[in-house]
């Protein structure tokens, strides 16, 4: 089932993201266009960010409907953005999850933007740009999100999607920010990172949205990835107010866990 959905969502999404003009045999194509592409110039982060817009089918700036709205982390086009928006597409197609939009946040350094500053040596000499997550949670919450907001019909449910140091990225926001999004999927996160520190803070849980969900899974990944997501599902199932979902994926490895999560994140949710 996983297989076939994977090649549904490929096919339904080829050469979907933007629109390309008509080649010369085939004259009088329409570009087949998902939504958009805006360019954000951001102060907190002194650069210009990219991110990439699904829109639901049926969706019109001037309709009174307001739709959950999804941010995607690792959101370029040739990461994460068109096979997680093909999950998007194809629940609502079957009707098990309403329309939503999905912000893919495009990558330029994520290094380190999903890192905040660690004390190990041998990190800082590996990854020398890493240190940086302080001012792109700045950026999505004074920049990004208010965005969105203005520009879409935006409902109340705000779904944060994060793997990896993506995955590290969420736990962060999780911990500082838990207000700003009512729904977490966190997938591998890397807690390894600064000897583990992030564990051993003492979370802002308190400060979080009512009703906020929170998926966190980790596959066959090694005993301290394996290890700290555990650790991390105990210090938030207790905070009561959560609904929180832990899964072990044994069939699946860093390379391939990040779609099946999504899949099951979803139909968790729904």
């Amino acid at each position: 089932m996983r297989n076939l959905l994977l090649l549904l969502t490929l096919s339904l999404l080829t050469s979907k993201a933007f629109a390309q003009p008509p080649t010369e045999d085939a004259p009088g194509n329409a570009p087949f266009v998902m939504g958009a592409v805006h360019k954000i110039a951001s102060r907190q982060l002194s650069e210009t960010r990219t991110v990439n817009i699904y829109l639901p089918d049926g969706y019109k700036a001037s309709d009174t409907v307001y739709y959950p709205v999804i941010y995607l982390l690792d959101g370029s086009a040739n990461e994460d953005f068109l096979h997680i928006a093909g999950l998007v597409q194809f629940f609502n197609m079957m009707q098990l999850m309403p329309p939503a939009i999905v912000v893919g946040i495009a990558n330029i350094d994520r290094k380190r933007d999903f890192t905040f500053p660690t004390t190990v040596e041998k990190d800082k000499t590996a990854f020398p740009t890493t240190g940086g997550s302080e001012k792109f949670i700045a950026f999505i919450e004074q920049e990004l999100q208010p965005f969105i907001e203005r520009n879409y019909r935006t409902g109340s449910s705000k779904t944060l999607i994060g793997q990896s140091l993506g995955g590290l990225l969420a736990t962060e926001v999780l911990y500082k920010k838990p207000a700003l999004f009512n729904n977490y999927i966190i997938v591998s996160p890397s807690l390894w990172w600064d000897a583990e520190s992030l564990l051993k803070q003492k979370p802002e849980f308190a400060k979080a949205a009512q009703n906020t969900n929170i998926y966190l899974v980790v596959g066959k990944e090694g005993e301290v990835m394996e290890r700290d997501a555990k650790k991390l599902s105990e210090i938030i199932k207790e905070n009561k107010g959560f609904k929180t979902t832990f899964h072990y994926m044994a069939d699946e490895d860093h390379a391939t866990i990040l779609h099946h999560a999504v899949y099951d994140a979803f139909k968790d949710l729904y």
